[in-house]
C-alpha cells in the first residue's frame, strides 16, 4: 500500500526555509511530492499526518558498535538497531571489534543475516584490516568485500605498523574500498583513562595526550597520499588532528573525517569530580580549545560528517570507576537532540547544516543511495518534533546500554517516527513496529 505523509515541514536546500509538503511513498521509495496547499488523492493509501513535524532523510551513522557476535550482554543487533531507529537513524555501519572479530567472510555474513532477520534498520558491516585486529597479518580483503563488507578498519585499536597500514591502503585502493582508521599510538596511552589535562592532574590520573591521535593521523595522511586510497579518520578530537586533515585536503589527499556529538558539546572541564565512568570514552574528552577546533572544522568542511560511536557497556562494567571501566558511551538516542539544542536552537548552525552532516554528507562520503528526499530515493525517513522539550532518561533507551553522560539534560528535537524502505519501523506513540 502506498503512503502519503501529509503536511510535513521540509527544509528547502536553496534557502534553508521550512516549507510544508506532502510526500508519497510507494514500493519502498519516495515517489511523488506535492505542495502543502494541494490536496493529493489519498484514496487507497495509508495516511500519516505529519503536521508540525520536520521530515528529513533518515540519519546515517557510519561508526557504531552493535557488539554482536560475542558481547551480547552489552548490545545485540536487535537491540542496537531498535535504538538506532528510535534515534532517527536508518543506516548504520558497525565496527568489527566483536568476538570473533569480523575478519572472515563467514562473520560478515553472520552480521548481515542477523540484521536481515532481527534488525530494523540498514546495517553495513565493516571488516577488520588485520586478523583478530592484532596488527600482524592482513585479512583477505577481496573475500571480505565479496561477502558484503563496506570498508576496512581495526577500530578500537590503532594499526601500529606504518608498513602494515601502507600495505592495507594499497590493497584497499586496488579494489576501490575505503580504509577507516582509529588513530592512536599505543606507546603514549597505556594505562591512561582521560585526556592529558586539568582533570587528569587534579585527580592524579595518567592522561592521554593529543599527539597520541595526531601522530597516526599525520602518518596515515602521508600513506594515503602515496597509495591514493580513500582514507577516513575516525572520531577526530584534537586541534592537531584537524590541522593535519586540513593540510591533507589542501594538497589533494583523499582524506575524510568524522566527529562525535560528545566531542562537540563536552570538554574535560565538564567531567564531574565523582569520577563517573559514563564520562569515559576513547578518544577522551579534550580541552575547550580542541572542542572549538572540531566545531569549526565541521563547519568549514575539514571534518565531513557526524557519527555517534555508539558504544554500549553493561552497568557493572561502568561501575568499576574511571580507571578500570571500559571506554565508551551510547549515542543513538541523544545525537540529534543534543546537536539541535546546542547548535541550531542557539543560532550557531542552520537546521539544514546539521541535517546535511547527518544525512547527505555521509551518503556522499561513502557512496550510499540514501540521505536524500529526491523522488526515486529509498524512503528512509524520520519525522522530528523540533518543539518538544524532554529530559534524557537512560531508563527509556531501547539500547541495552545506559552509559551516557547526558542523563537529565533537557533537549529539543526528538524523533517521532522512523521509516526504512517505506516501512514504519518505530513511532514515539507505539514503539517498534
Amino acid at each position: 500500500m502506498a503512503i502519503w505523509i501529509l503536511n510535513a515541514r521540509v527544509v528547502d536546500d536553496e534557502n534553508g526555509e521550512l516549507l510544508t509538503k506532502h510526500v508519497k511513498v510507494q514500493d519502498g521509495n519516495i515517489s511523488e511530492w506535492a505542495d502543502g496547499s494541494a490536496e493529493p488523492d489519498t484514496a487507497g493509501c495509508e495516511v500519516i499526518d505529519a503536521s508540525g513535524k520536520l521530515l528529513s532523510p533518515g540519519f546515517i551513522d557510519m561508526h557504531v558498535h552493535l557488539r554482536e557476535p560475542g558481547f551480547e550482554y552489552k548490545e545485540t543487533i536487535a537491540s542496537g538497531t531498535r535504538s538506532a531507529a528510535k534515534g532517527g537513524f536508518t543506516t548504520i555501519a558497525c565496527m568489527p571489534n566483536t568476538r570473533p572479530v569480523t575478519d572472515t567472510p563467514e562473520t560478515v555474513q553472520y552480521v548481515l543475516d542477523k540484521a536481515a532477520s532481527e534488525g530494523v534498520v540498514r546495517v553495513l558491516p565493516y571488516a577488520a584490516i588485520t586478523k583478530n585486529e592484532l596488527g600482524r597479518e592482513l585479512t583477505d580483503f577481496a573475500a571480505l568485500k565479496e561477502a558484503g563488507a563496506v570498508g576496512f578498519t581495526d577500530d578500537g585499536v590503532g594499526v601500529q605498523s606504518a608498513q602494515m597500514m601502507k600495505d592495507a591502503m594499497a590493497l584497499a585502493k586496488s579494489m576501490e574500498m575505503p580504509v577507516i582508521a582509529h588513530c592512536e599510538d599505543n606507546t603514549l596511552v597505556e594505562g591512561a583513562s582521560v585526556s592529558e589535562g586539568a582533570f587528569a592532574r587534579k585527580h592524579g590520573l595518567k592522561g592521554i595526550p593529543n599527539e597520541s591521535e595526531a601522530i597516526h593521523v599525520g602518518r596515515d595522511i602521508l600513506l594515503a597520499e602515496a597509495t591514493g586510497v580513500h582514507y577516513h579518520v575516525c572520531h577526530v578530537s584534537t586541534e592537531q588532528s584537524v590541522r593535519l586533515i586540513k593540510l591533507g585536503k589542501s594538497v589533494g589527499v583523499n582524506v575524510t573525517a568524522e566527529v562525535c556529538p560528545h566531542h562537540l558539546v563536552l570538554s574535560d572541564e565538564d567531567i564531574p569530580d565523582s569520577m563517573d565512568a559514563n564520562w569515559k570514552m576513547n578518544p577522551p574528552l579534550r580541552t575547550p580549545r580542541d572542542v572549538e577546533a572540531c566545531i569549526q572544522a565541521l563547519e568549514e568542511g575539514t571534518i565531513d560528517i557526524i557519527v555517534t560511536d555508539h558504544a554500549p557497556h553493561s552497568a557493572e562494567e561502568k561501575a568499576r570507576g574511571m580507571e578500570r571501566a571500559p571506554f565508551g558511551i551510547v549515542g543513538f538516542e541523544t545525537a540529534f537532540p543534543l546537536l539541535y539544542t546546542k547548535f541550531v536552537k542557539t543560532g550557531r548552525w542552520t537546521l539544514n547544516f546539521l541535517l546535511s552532516r547527518m544525512t547527505k554528507d555521509p551518503a556522499r562520503v561513502f557512496g550510499l543511495a540514501s540521505g536524500t528526499l529526491k523522488p526515486g530515493a529509498p524512503a528512509d525517513l524520520v519525522l522530528i518534533d523540533l518543539e518538544n522539550e524532554r529530559e534524557v532518561n537512560p531508563e527509556t533507551f531501547l539500547s541495552q546500554g545506559r552509559n551516557t553522560p547526558f542523563a537529565g539534560w533537557k533537549l529539543y528535537g526528538w524523533p517521532a517516527l522512523t521509516m526504512v524502505s517505506g516501512k514504519v519501523v518505530w513511532t514515539e506513540a507505539s514503539g517498534i513496529q
